[in-house]
């Protein structure tokens, strides 16, 4: 489709959504459709909610609930579903107008991944989302001549800002492979991005690690074409990055959060340092207060729904993450505020860095750290599922993971789970984020299944 096409076509559905209800939900997979719905209902001046197609019905209720929606514009494959959910459907419609202008009014209504409990709204304008846009662009360097691989879900906020709207606001083009990577990974990584002879695309940790696994297995690098991989949503290990460059995927970790327009701060092309997650984007300021980060700017959300809304853009907003600058003014997030575990012995310990620290070895996908007892616990979840059933195994894995750490950071005991259940157990956010209340619920239930504390 070209740029020519898109825009009629944005226009005339915009003219055809004229009539629908203000606020509105779209439900749609990673489809030409699903984009040109997106761009039409913010160009009609609706306020737009994005629901996950991954998103189990319990979680799409509490949305629709919680954000009194009625209506939702879906691809047809996913109408009864939405009806089944009580919303009025409307398949993708369009009407021949001459002249249309876009309204100035768009908003969208984006949830949180809910780790620590239920999503809550975050309430966005177009001039924030526009202007995390712009300040995204100039620091990754984009520019027509890029081609993006569209991966991840196209109703996360993370892939609208910097896989849709960055590159259509460079005239760059857009390659979708048929599919979005979810949990099932139904797509080839690898091969999507041979295809597309991608220059640019954005992941979460994750599925970088299964990019990794897919270039191992077909024993060649990634493609020459490839400038800018921008890797956000959860912490990325030293590791793992370093394996990315030298498999020549040129990774560069960012930081953000959904109520500051999904990017902070990003690495740049030409200046990156790893460990961190690069300096702050242009016209965003971030200060530390007692290790807290703050953030102001324009791309600060308007508040939560059913809160007081956040009138002054020059007010810090607290995120909630832990972290410090290095002296060069590259951000260094050491975890979550509320993250913090407490121990029998009274340290005070950060989850994230022991979790960055064992998930080193080549052989654990992942890792969480929590406490039970007044111990720490790590649930494990190995690179190859026999792991879960050998013990032993399983048991000099972890040992040899753990074996740089300092004692009193040595998780005792551990649960090992497959990747599989981690997913299936609901365990993890639409952006690949551990939910730890979840995951502290599971270990207290299997306390009878954990390992023998180590010696």
């Amino acid at each position: 489709m070209s740029y020519g096409e898109l825009f009629d076509r944005v226009r005339s559905v915009a003219h055809w959504a004229s009539r629908l209800p203000h606020r509105i939900g779209l439900l749609f997979g990673n489809t030409p459709d699903g984009i040109v719905s997106d761009l039409a209902l913010s160009f009609a001046g609706k306020e737009l909610i994005p629901l996950p197609t991954f998103f189990s019905d319990a979680q799409l209720t509490h949305i629709i609930q919680t954000a009194q929606i009625s209506h939702v514009v879906s691809e047809p494959g996913l109408a009864e579903r939405a009806r089944r959910l009580g919303l009025v459907v409307f398949s993708l419609g369009s009407e021949s107008t001459p002249s249309t202008e876009p309204a100035a009014d768009a908003g969208r209504i984006i949830y949180t991944s809910g780790t620590t409990g239920q999503p809550k709204g975050v309430r966005l304008s177009g001039r924030q989302i526009q202007a995390s846009v712009a300040a995204l662009a100039e620091a990754s360097g984009a520019s027509a001549a890029d081609r993006y691989l569209s991966l991840l879900p196209n109703a996360l906020l993370l892939e609208q800002i910097a896989g849709i709207y960055v590159p259509l606001s460079v005239g760059a083009e857009i390659y979708l492979p048929g599919g979005s990577v979810d949990n099932s990974c139904a797509v080839s990584i690898a091969i999507a991005a041979e295809r597309a002879d991608t220059t640019a695309t954005v992941l979460v940790p994750e599925l970088l690690a299964t990019w990794l696994r897919e270039l191992e297995a077909l024993g060649r690098p990634a493609p020459k074409s490839l400038r800018y991989v921008a890797v956000g949503g959860a912490p990325v290990s030293r590791s793992s990055a370093a394996a990315a460059w030298e498999r020549g995927i040129p990774v560069h970790e960012g930081y953000g959060l959904s109520e500051c327009c999904s990017v902070v701060a990003v690495n740049r092309p030409g200046d990156r340092r790893a460990g961190t997650v690069g300096r702050p984007l242009p016209g965003i300021q971030v200060t530390i207060e007692q290790g807290e980060i703050f953030v102001a700017g324009p791309t600060v959300m308007n508040g939560y729904l059913t809160e007081p809304e956040i009138i002054d853009s020059c007010d810090y907003w607290p995120t909630g993450d832990v972290g410090y600058f290095d002296p060069d003014g590259f951000l260094v997030v050491t975890g979550r505020r509320d993250n913090v575990i407490v121990t029998g012995a009274g340290r005070n310990i950060q989850p994230e860095w022991i979790e960055e620290t064992i998930m080193e070895h080549g052989r654990i996908r992942r890792c969480v750290v929590v406490e039970h007892e007044s111990e720490l616990v790590a649930l494990i979840i190995p690179d190859d599922a026999s792991f879960c059933s050998d013990w032993p195994a399983m048991h000099d894995l972890i040992k040899h993971a753990i074996r740089d750490l300092p004692d009193y950071a040595k998780p005792r005991r551990y649960l090992p789970l497959s990747d599989r259940d981690f997913h299936c157990l609901d365990l993890v956010t639409a952006n690949f984020r551990p939910r730890r209340t979840a995951i502290r619920r599971l270990v207290s239930e299997r306390s009878h299944f954990l390992s023998s504390q180590f010696t």
